[in-house]
């Protein structure tokens, strides 16, 4: 039996909300990365990559298959490889991977990251992004 990754079921409509979102959190990242200075904490900054990222990879569950990652933000990439199969690229999923790797430091830890994991982050960001919006 394969093991699926946690999974919601949602309506044919629910992509273009996460789509939207994605993209509202998109914005407001940029905006936020513009105004952190050299030294200051950019864990709210990350934090709304983060979450732009979920959004995106809901979008695409979402319309793909109606469902989207439940609770489990660490398997959120098997769910998206699980729907994409092999139009998924390992590049995007990567990227997917990484950006979710910060959610729980910067939500939770107290540790602060610094502008260039912003930066980098946020470069990552816009290529799944756009990437993303050429699949939907």
């Amino acid at each position: 039996m394969t093991r699926r990754s946690p999974r919601k079921k949602v309506d044919a409509e629910f992509w273009q909300g996460r789509l939207r979102a994605g993209r509202d959190f998109l914005l407001a990242a940029r905006n936020a990365a513009a105004l952190v200075e050299a030294g200051s904490n950019s864990d709210p900054a990350i934090s709304l990559m983060v979450s732009a990222a979920i959004a995106y990879a809901d979008a695409l569950t979402a319309q793909k298959a109606q469902v989207i990652n439940q609770q489990d933000h660490a398997a959120a990439p098997t769910l998206l490889r699980d729907v994409l199969n092999n139009t998924l690229p390992v590049a995007q999923q990567t990227r997917y991977r990484r950006i979710l790797g910060y959610k729980d430091q910067v939500q939770y830890d107290i540790r602060a990251s610094t502008l260039d994991q912003a930066h980098r982050l946020l470069a990552d960001l816009e290529d799944f992004a756009a990437w993303a919006e050429q699949q939907l």
